[in-house]
């Protein structure tokens, strides 16, 4: 296991080097799955040559759109919103900004990350070399592993009157049971609001499910339950996808 090498990214608008090409044209990894479900342990355990993620895409591109520096501190609600507005004007999404991105050619290749039905169908169409790696956990699980990080980005702002709101959260994210199970970790109760709140944003932008819909009895893709496997695990099952598709199964 080494540190994964960060690879250049060439989005629209931005100068192009000499030796980059189109994406479309790469053999490309994508990541697939929502917040806390293993993506960035993942990536430092394979290694491999990584793109900057979605966070800076939407940083570099996206937020100037809307006259937003990079620079500002929004909270994830805020940055859903208005990856949203960019979503209804680019259906897309993000896969839509990488239609037109450039980097310079390597393998493997991996970029974190596409999300939902629309942005994996609109690169399993448009970005033809590219595979895909979808990663799976059940929202109790995500939301467990949100609340054992501590990322500056996850912060979200809460009012006072969201503090009695978990119950309310929790509808169409956790089950009963699940949630009784959440409510007896021993975390603060604000934190686990603030966590539980993330989780329900995400959902309600993107459907989970949704990638695999796309994208099962692809040939391009691989599904990866997380909770069922290892890290050891999961990165021998994608050096043996990535040895397949270099001979061409």
């Amino acid at each position: 296991m080494s540190a994964p090498h960060q690879a250049e990214l060439f989005l629209p608008g931005e100068a192009v080097p000499k030796g980059a090409r189109p994406l479309p044209e790469l053999p490309l990894l994508i990541l697939v799955g929502l917040t806390g479900v293993g993506k960035t342990s993942l990536l430092k355990h394979l290694g491999y040559p990584t793109l900057p993620d979605r966070r800076e895409i939407v940083d570099r591109y996206v937020l100037p759109r809307y006259g937003y520096n990079p620079a500002t501190q929004l909270d994830r609600g805020q940055r859903f919103a208005l990856t949203r507005r960019f979503r209804e004007e680019h259906p897309g999404g993000v896969a839509e900004i990488l239609l037109e991105s450039w980097a310079r050619p390597t393998w493997p290749l991996i970029l974190d990350g596409l999300r939902g039905a629309e942005e994996v169908g609109f690169a399993l169409e448009k970005l033809p070399k590219s595979y895909f790696i979808v990663l799976e956990a059940r929202d109790l699980t995500r939301l467990a592993r949100l609340l054992q990080r501590d990322d500056r980005f996850d912060r979200v702002a809460l009012g006072e009157d969201e503090r009695a709101q978990v119950q309310r959260l929790a509808q169409g994210v956790l089950s009963p049971g699940e949630l009784e199970e959440a409510l007896g970790w021993p975390v603060p109760r604000e934190e686990l609001i603030a966590k539980l709140k993330i989780v329900a944003e995400e959902r309600k932008n993107y459907d989970p499910e949704g990638a695999r819909r796309v994208l099962e009895g692809s040939p391009r893709a691989l599904f990866l339950n997380t909770e069922a496997l290892s890290l050891e695990e999961e990165a021998r099952l994608i050096r043996a996808f990535v040895a397949r598709i270099e001979g061409g199964v």
